[in-house]
């Protein structure tokens, strides 16, 4: 008989197969991330087809057959809807997914990381945070997660704690004052752009998303943001650049 166990995941990417089939790539507490072949799931009379859908939140009933892992039950526990009623959100959403998948490992528990994609949905979805805050904060704390954590306590030049004309290297990871930035790779900050991007990278993740900035600081946060994750990762996503053509950016 196949080992059969339970479990909870969000559906991180499902990738049609066949003609009724999908297969999903999930993300779980137990066992991190895992494919998982969901058959007929494509059918309108499936019973678990909310659950295989990207971004679903679900309790599943898997057995083992091999080396694949099949679905047999599935129940929905957050289908995130303030997010499928807003296409942009969805994209967002999606190129959250797709930043999670990149930098979690296979078959690795890996909890802290499903939490904070949950908290990101949730804050997309229920809290309706701005998307130009919640995008760059998921960014940078999932990256801190992944081991990619910046310094930003001090300039990594000359030790001063709050520098002047901040800079973030993004390649280095590191903070520098204007003045001692070298040239190229550097991203410029602010004063309260800075003071977001430490609440994010040593604040409660918890409190998270739970911070205010202007206009300015916010573009500048985000824009160094991506360019940390697109240094550190070295690669493009394509979620994302379907999100940015529909934010008109």
């Amino acid at each position: 008989m196949a080992d059969v166990t339970v479990t909870r995941g969000v559906v991180l990417r499902e990738t049609q197969t066949k003609e009724t089939d999908k297969i999903l790539t999930l993300l779980t507490e137990e066992w991190g991330k895992i494919s998982v072949v969901a058959r007929g799931a494509r059918r309108k009379t499936c019973k678990f087809a909310a659950c295989a859908q990207s971004l679903a939140y679900s309790e599943w009933t898997l057995y083992q057959r091999g080396a694949w892992r099949y679905a047999r039950e599935g129940s929905t526990l957050d289908l995130f809807d303030g997010l499928r009623s807003d296409l942009e959100s969805l994209a967002l959403g999606f190129y959250l997914a797709e930043l999670t998948e990149t930098v979690a490992p296979e078959e690795v528990p890996v909890p802290e990381l499903l939490r904070h994609l949950l908290n990101g949905l949730y804050a997309l979805s229920k809290l309706r945070k701005p998307f130009a805050l919640v995008k760059p904060a998921f960014e940078l704390r999932l990256l801190c997660l992944a081991g990619y954590e910046p310094l930003a306590d001090a300039c990594a030049c000359c030790g001063e704690p709050e520098p002047e004309a901040p800079v973030l290297d993004t390649v280095q990871g590191v903070i520098h004052c204007k003045k001692c930035a070298p040239p190229g790779n550097g991203r410029p900050l602010c004063r309260d752009s800075l003071a977001a991007l430490r609440h994010i990278v040593y604040g409660d993740p918890k409190r998270l998303y739970a911070f205010r900035l202007g206009p300015e600081a916010l573009e500048r946060l985000g824009s160094a943001a991506e360019a940390f994750v697109f240094a550190q990762l070295e690669r493009n996503f394509k979620t994302l650049d379907f999100y940015k053509g529909l934010a008109g950016q």
